[in-house]
């Protein structure tokens, strides 16, 4: 072993040092078993759409879990009338995702009842439910939650720190059946709509997070995030280019019934074409546009403040990406510096889990989006609040060999353990996780009747091995095969073999984390003092028109690695500027808003699937464009950029925004990259468009000015509206 190896085992080994010897398990650990589908395109193992219930996407069988301290096992849904052995019909199930509650006495999960008969066609929900009485020696109790959308697939439920409960689901933004399903970005495969929140006494769920491809894996951190891995995909529909178009139409506005008017048209305004679009970038100065990963996001638990975690993004977690224009010799191609903190790269990132020995260090998953059920590498790193993105590090737990799948004729290294998911740190310092020793991608290995699946995840303790890397130890539980037959539907499926264990969680009573909530920043309040608008009345307007404001202070400013985007950034007609180094220098004099439209159909116009994919429209949303300042000659869904740099304006809420910055001849300058959504009453304030890590590109720190921009808009308010409001000529 070389010197460098040894180092980094060492190194390994230090940071590793709270986890325990595997095998202390001091706790009950609470999991899963499921049945183990061998496709793994939007099914339950899968990385994306894995959110839907019926059975050609999630088999039947499974049941939840204990294992107590002392190794006997329990179970829990079983002891409670759910479920069966053999044939799977009317009461048979599956469950998903258990969350333990912060008393450590009651437990949320997802399950869905019921199976086909032969060649019967029929849909299936996951709904939650919570579990108490699973202490030794009680009895088992579990009860379906209360006013949660009916016949809407409804998972990764946890409680938030008030005890309300947030969750995924299929439920569409709009609540209109007719928008079911949305699709994703990505192959128009139907896809869950992001984070809900549910008071269960009062019947109220509203909408904390759109997301146009999905969000996964929610938890609480103990400072009191909501953290989950979202799918950023924001780019041009691959599913219906102009010239790829395969019975793909545009509604004329986000439908609300089948009688919504539809157009031949698959028409896009933002962003940039992607690369493959070659007839839409010849004569200009476009490299195309293509993004694609699973990254780590928070959330106040109120929705507020949507970023991702720690304001992290690919300049500390990738080694590629493209830049967006080639005319320009300072606009570069991204490649990681020598002396760049984090060496270690990280591609997408999975089933997020905090050390609760370490607050703000996470362990999750690096996985591939295909052909691996979710399974691949082990990695950790750390972002508590406050820690600086730009000097995150990523930990390689398990070895890079372990990311992908190898080829079927492939020797694996002795390194290559297997993949792995669904990572858990105890609170004895252990790991523990679903584990399989296949190497090779997914498949089945007998027939649709008798399937011979070649995953086997089984839980399984870790341990540190001397190549500086995590290796399973042991398994946590000795399960008897089962033998497993139901209708899919036109085919009876017959299974003998083991089934799945997931999403292991340790039941222990924790601290209630903090609820976090957005704080109005000091800039932005002093406006508001100065301009003696109440805040608090301000707010019950933008909440009765579901509105929220931004506030941009300064859209010159760019964070200082962003080299891929023009950075020497000047307003139009006026002195202000922030320069990064010498060279071309770009004007700005409107910045451009788009909302995320579920307008994209398929299918063709005369008979539509159901569903719709999101694509960008210019900001039209009628109660935002009536509070703005109504700026003359501006471009569709645009704002003047104000003469110190700032933007602000009214949005809609509870809808996925994106925006760019315009020339004056309106030629796009700078896009954003991802889409962001807003709560009801939110004013969300920024330094600039891509925020800044810690540095500007001038070598300035993030901008704290009092934008004009924000004051002309109160002005305006204060002026035009806030006299209807408070008299109540609504």
């Amino acid at each position: 072993m070389s010197f460098r190896n040894i180092l980094f085992g060492l190194v390994v080994l230090l940071k590793t040092a709270s986890l325990a010897v595997a095998g202390t398990l001091s706790n009950p650990i609470m999991f899963v078993t499921q049945f183990p589908i061998s496709a793994d395109f939007a099914t339950i193992g899968s990385t994306f759409a894995n959110h839907q219930g019926t059975i050609g996407k999630v088999g039947r069988g499974g049941d939840l879990y204990i294992r107590y301290s002392d190794g006997t096992v329990r179970n829990l849904t079983r002891e409670a009338g759910y479920g069966n052995t053999g044939f799977q019909g009317d009461n048979s199930i599956a469950v998903r995702d258990p969350t333990v509650h912060w008393s450590g006495t009651k437990a949320l999960f997802s399950m869905v009842i019921g199976a086909p008969q032969l060649f019967e066609q029929k849909s299936y929900y996951w709904q939650m439910y919570e579990i108490t009485g699973f202490a030794q020696g009680q009895t088992i109790a579990i009860t379906k939650i209360a006013n949660q959308p009916v016949d809407y697939n409804n998972i990764t439920p946890l409680y938030a720190s008030d005890d309300q409960i947030i969750f995924t689901s299929d439920l569409p933004r709009s609540k209109n059946r007719f928008n079911y399903p949305q699709k994703d970005e990505y192959e128009s495969t139907a896809t869950n709509t992001g984070l809900w929140k549910l008071n269960p006494q009062t019947g109220e769920y509203h909408l904390l997070q759109h997301s146009p491809s999905g969000s996964f894996s929610p938890f609480i951190d103990s400072s009191g995030r909501l953290i989950f891995t979202r799918w950023d995909h924001l780019q041009r529909d691959q599913q219906a280019s102009p010239f790829n178009v395969i019975d793909a139409f545009n509604y004329v506005s986000e439908p609300s019934d089948a009688s919504t008017p539809t157009l031949n048209s698959v028409l896009e305004v933002f962003p940039e074409p992607r690369a493959e679009e070659t007839d839409l970038l010849a004569g200009t100065n476009l490299e195309g546009h293509s993004i694609n990963h699973f990254f780590p996001w928070q959330l106040n638990q109120d929705g507020t403040e949507e970023e991702t975690l720690n304001h992290v993004g690919r300049h500390e977690f990738h080694d590629y990406f493209n830049r967006s224009i080639n005319d320009d010799n300072q606009i570069v191609e991204f490649i990681p510096a020598a002396n760049r903190p984090n060496q270690s790269v990280a591609r997408n990132l999975f089933q997020l889990h905090e050390d609760p020995l370490q607050q703000g260090r996470f362990v999750a998953v690096d996985a591939p989006e295909f052909a691996t059920h979710s399974g691949g590498q082990l990695l950790a790193f750390k972002l508590a609040v406050g820690d600086r993105p730009d000097l995150v590090t990523v930990d390689y737990l398990t070895h890079p060999e372990t990311r992908n799948p190898l080829d079927d004729n492939a020797t694996p290294s002795a390194d290559n353990i297997g993949f792995s998911r669904d990572p858990v740190v105890l609170s004895s310092g252990a790991i523990l996780a679903s584990h399989t020793t296949e190497v090779r991608g997914n498949g089945n290995q007998g027939t649709r009747a008798n399937p011979n699946p070649r995953y086997d995840y089984r839980l399984k303790t870790f341990t540190m091995h001397s190549s500086g890397y995590l290796r399973p130890e042991g398994n946590l539980v000795s399960l008897a095969t089962t033998s497993i037959s139901y209708y899919d539907p036109d085919v009876l499926v017959t299974y003998s073999g083991p089934l799945w264990e997931l999403q292991a969680v340790e039941v222990i009573a924790r601290t209630v984390p903090p609820t976090t909530s957005s704080v109005l920043p000091a800039p932005e309040s002093q406006i508001f003092a100065s301009e003696n608008v109440d805040v608090t009345e301000f707010k019950n307007y933008l909440t009765a028109r579901n509105l929220a404001v931004i506030v941009m202070r300064d859209v010159t400013t760019r964070e200082a690695l962003d080299r891929q985007q023009p950075f020497n950034l000047k307003v139009a007609n006026q002195a202000h500027q922030t320069i990064g180094s010498a060279g071309q220098i770009y004007e700005l004099s409107h910045m451009q808003f788009f909302q995320g439209d579920q307008v994209r159909g398929s299918g063709g116009t005369a008979n539509p699937d159901a569903g719709q994919r999101v694509i960008a429209q210019y900001l039209h949303d009628e109660a935002a464009l009536a509070s703005n300042i109504p700026f003359n000659n501006a471009p569709n869904g645009a704002v003047e950029v104000y003469p110190d740099g700032s933007v602000a304006l009214f949005v809609p809420a509870s809808r996925a925004m994106a925006w760019q910055s315009l020339a004056a001849d309106t030629t796009p300058v700078v896009r954003e990259r991802y889409w962001i959504s807003f709560q009801p009453g939110e004013i969300r304030a920024c330094g600039g468009c891509h925020g800044v890590n810690n540095l500007d590109q001038a070598g300035n720190p993030a901008n704290t000015q009092e934008a004009m921009a924000f004051r002309a808009l109160l002005q305006h308010w204060k002026t035009n509206l806030d006299v209807i409001f408070v008299h109540g000529f609504e």
